[in-house]
């Protein structure tokens, strides 16, 4: 009974542990957006913003403000300290930001048209060094839309699209096209389509949050990317890297990813990246990989990862090799690792948990004295209909997968084999290893 409940607690701390880490982060605004309700008495934004020159520090007083707004002088700042409503009724971009270093703070932006041939956003940079900080983007089809732009900061935002329309038809929160050099700190989206990242290289996402969206950010030929500290759940998918290469993705948090395309991290023909530090959870599938890496040569390395309480630990949708998994800490999965070509034994696996392992440790190293060997029994039916997998636990299919393992029909497929299993997973060395990356 004490094991009972002192397993019990442990599995409720493990839930709650990612949730309790990030009461230390800033998500979203950081004072409260009020905006202005009245719209008896609405002003033109864009004649303030005619009035004003180079340089100006403008405090908007509180009051509901029309645009579309067009910004092409340098270095203004708008600043509606929480009290500020600005619309586009509907028409277009709420705001074109077509110039550099100007800064929007503590703005209400709001009712963006619903187009996406026009790309209609609640503000849209083209320039550099702008920045967007504490605003909340909302009833807009799309965020915020950096278009060929380097060094712009978007900050402690929240952004949620048009409400009325279904997911597959609101639009991205952010949207990188062909952009550098820009840092995404901080901002919670939510109830969005994608957050999108094309073309764009170096940009750095760093501790935002994303919540019941389709991908929660997709990369498509956007390379040397970083992807740090952010926590991503209930999305169909948390992170997809997509013909991208030399992407570094740390200390992430990825959860409760379902549904049939349900995946914490997606892999598909790309290379050279470095996962290391995350934590995939409570997901249909911790990591997909599809010819990847697309270069064998290009090693993509997947080190100190926590994948665990997945459907697949790590899926393999073809016979790929060039990964090295190392050190990582499968746990309480229903299939660690899954194949559905030949094998994944082409990648190279060295030091990792896994919790089905059976075997000892004699020499006290804590590396098992035996390899850690997975062999594919009943899973072998998923490959002919892929609806039997409903049944995964019933008594039929856990007789049929032991007689399998006692006295196999045909020779078992063989999945993987790590020669140097961990024998047990020590929580403070992989605390060090964090710290020093």
């Amino acid at each position: 009974m004490r094991h009972f409940i002192l397993l019990s607690g442990l599995f409720f701390v493990s839930l709650l542990m990612p949730l309790l880490a990030q009461e230390e982060l800033q998500f979203g605004p950081a004072i409260k957006i009020e905006g202005y309700q009245d719209r008896s008495n609405p002003i033109s934004l864009q004649e303030i913003i005619d009035r004003t020159p180079p340089g100006k520090y403008v405090v908007l007083e509180p009051g509901f403000y029309t645009g579309p707004v067009k910004i092409t002088r340098n270095a203004i700042t708008l600043d509606g300290e929480g009290k500020v409503t600005i619309s586009a009724l509907g028409k277009s971009s709420v705001i074109f930001m077509e110039t550099n270093n100007v800064v929007l703070k503590n703005l209400h932006i709001i009712e963006s048209g619903g187009s996406h041939d026009k790309i209609d956003c609640g503000v849209k940079i083209i320039g550099n060094h702008n920045v967007v900080t504490n605003c909340l983007i909302e009833e807009c089809l799309f965020g915020v839309d950096i278009f060929q732009s380097e060094h712009n900061l978007i900050e402690y935002n929240e952004i949620t699209s048009l409400s009325k329309r279904s997911m597959a038809l609101k639009g991205d929160a952010i949207r990188l096209w062909y952009s550098k050099n820009n840092l995404i700190k901080g901002n919670y989206w939510h109830n969005v389509r994608d957050m999108v990242v094309w073309y764009s290289s170096e940009n750095t996402f760093e501790a935002n949050k994303g919540v019941g969206n389709r991908y929660s950010i997709h990369f498509m030929y956007a390379h040397n990317n970083r992807i740090n500290d952010n926590y991503f759940y209930e999305n169909s998918v948390g992170v997809f890297l997509m013909y991208s290469e030399m992407t570094v993705m740390t200390g992430n948090t990825i959860m409760h990813s379902n549904g049939v395309s349900g995946m914490c991290l997606g892999m598909k023909e790309t290379s050279s990246n470095q996962i290391l530090h995350n934590r995939f959870i409570y997901s249909a599938e911790g990591i997909h990989v599809d010819v990847s890496p697309f270069v064998p040569e290009k090693t993509n390395t997947v080190m100190y990862n926590e994948i665990a309480f997945c459907g697949v630990g790590i899926k393999f949708h073809t016979n790929q090799e060039g990964n090295l998994y190392k050190h990582n800490y499968f746990h309480n999965n229903l299939v660690q690792v899954e194949a559905e070509g030949k094998t994944a034994n082409l990648n190279r696996w060295q030091e990792n948990y896994f919790d089905d392992y059976q075997g000892f440790d004699k020499d006290g190293d804590n590396l098992g004295d035996t390899p850690y060997t997975l062999f594919a029994y009943v899973e072998h039916l998923w490959t002919f209909d892929r609806d039997l997998k409903f049944f995964y636990g019933s008594p039929l299919l856990l007789v049929l997968d032991f007689l399998e393992r006692l006295a196999p029909f045909s020779q078992p497929k063989l999945v993987l084999r790590d020669k140097t299993p961990i024998f047990k997973w020590d929580e403070e060395l992989d605390a060090k290893m964090k710290d020093q990356l």
